[in-house]
């Protein structure tokens, strides 16, 4: 079963609206853990809008389960906030300064020797690394060549089009997974993952490891609650 790893940015932001520290984040992140999340993802950026640098230190030593920082490597504070922290995966995502969230992934074959180069030096210090990439065979390929453990699927066209066409969405997923899976990448996946959406996703996804799932998951559980939100999305994988 591919493990879901919650990103919990969305809590942040709702505590940072009011300056104080109400929800507190560490305390969601270790209920987040206790109510059958296998992973802890935050996205920190550099205007700290959400998941701030000091946040991504008190959640390393308080978290028990797989901690997954995500983010732009083009940041040297970035760089320097995970090489401190050593969590168990960095996501290397290619957002641009102010971006609302990530829209697409890395041109692997344009920014190959960058990439290696990145990758090189966080599994130097023990940390598995995943690339955030687009569902493209040479994209993938080239993503192979960097050395990275895993590529991370940008979901977002899938969800898009799921609900007009489910067979034609996962399609270039699907296809994306064969070749990974040929190269011996491992395959995590995130954006726009819901509860409609996710259960056909994984069904399809050969050797799919793991879901990274915040936005949808935390407006979910306003309705229905934290812990039964999440033990809803672990029943769809």
């Amino acid at each position: 079963m591919a493990k879901l790893s919650v990103n919990i940015n969305k809590i942040a932001t709702l505590r940072n609206s009011r300056g104080g520290n109400n929800p507190d984040l560490v305390k969601v992140a270790l209920d987040c853990e206790r109510f059958g999340a296998e992973g802890i993802t935050v996205h920190p950026r550099p205007d700290e809008r959400h998941i701030r640098y000091q946040d991504v230190f008190d959640l390393k030593t308080a978290i028990s389960t797989e901690f997954n920082i995500e983010g732009n490597c083009k940041e040297q504070k970035f760089i320097d906030l995970v090489l401190a922290n050593k969590p168990a995966q960095v996501t290397l995502v290619p957002d641009t300064e102010g971006q609302i969230t990530s829209n697409h992934g890395w041109d692997t074959i344009k920014h190959q020797a960058y990439l290696k180069e990145m990758v090189q030096l966080f599994q130097k210090e023990g940390i598995r690394v995943s690339i955030f990439t687009d569902p493209v065979r040479e994209i993938i390929e080239a993503a192979q060549t960097t050395g990275t453990d895993r590529i991370e699927l940008y979901t977002e066209y899938y969800a898009a089009n799921y609900a007009k066409d489910p067979v034609k969405a996962i399609s270039p997923y699907t296809q994306a997974a064969h070749t990974a899976n040929k190269l011996g990448l491992g395959i995590n996946a995130g954006h726009d993952l819901d509860l409609q959406n996710l259960k056909y996703f994984a069904d399809n996804i050969p050797n799919l490891l793991e879901v990274s799932i915040g936005h949808a998951l935390i407006s979910d559980s306003l309705y229905l609650g934290l812990e039964n939100t999440i033990q809803l999305y672990l029943k769809q994988l």
